[in-house]
């Protein structure tokens, strides 16, 4: 996990200095800055037309009694691509605009979904359930566990009690 966010926050800025730097000197710096600038813009506005729209069919599906699974999913690829896009660079700027039109974003959706399905098959993957009173209880390999409930002694075996203890 630690080499992962290396990778990101060291060496993805690195590449991008490097290709706006190679950018900037084919085509100048003033326009390289305002290909940044224009980026910027016209992506946080697809954003908030994206988002709107994501919004709305959420508030659909619930005023329909439906659960708004993928309207949920939309508005984080929205979030994400509009990060992206406010982060200056040419790969970020790709990856944003990607996240933000919805043939692409269906079809990273569908990637990410069917490797979070492999990795939940595999039993690779731990999710974490954070309770109010600071309880952490993790389970691998199934989606949609609970922490043990008191007197639920059956299940409490099957889940790592991370907390520290309090005496």
């Amino acid at each position: 996990m630690l080499s992962r966010l290396i990778f990101l926050f060291v060496t993805i800025p690195l590449v991008e200095l490097a290709i706006l730097l190679q950018v900037g000197q084919w085509i100048g710096l003033w326009p390289t800055v305002g290909l940044v600038v224009a980026t910027g813009i016209g992506g946080a506005a697809l954003a908030r037309h994206q988002g709107l729209r994501a919004f709305l069919a959420v508030q659909r599906e619930l005023a329909e009694g439906r659960l708004p699974g993928r309207s949920l999913l939309d508005g984080l690829s929205i979030l994400v691509g509009g990060a992206f896009l406010l982060t200056p660079g040419i790969l970020t700027d790709i990856a944003g605009f990607s996240l933000l039109l919805p043939p692409s974003r269906r079809w990273i959706q569908r990637a990410v979904q069917r490797r979070l399905e492999r990795r939940v098959r595999e039993g690779t993957v731990e999710f974490r359930v954070f309770t109010p009173g600071g309880d952490i209880f993790t389970r691998q390999g199934e989606v949609g566990t609970r922490p043990p409930r008191a007197g639920d002694a059956s299940d409490s075996a099957e889940y790592t009690d991370h907390t520290n203890s309090r005496d």
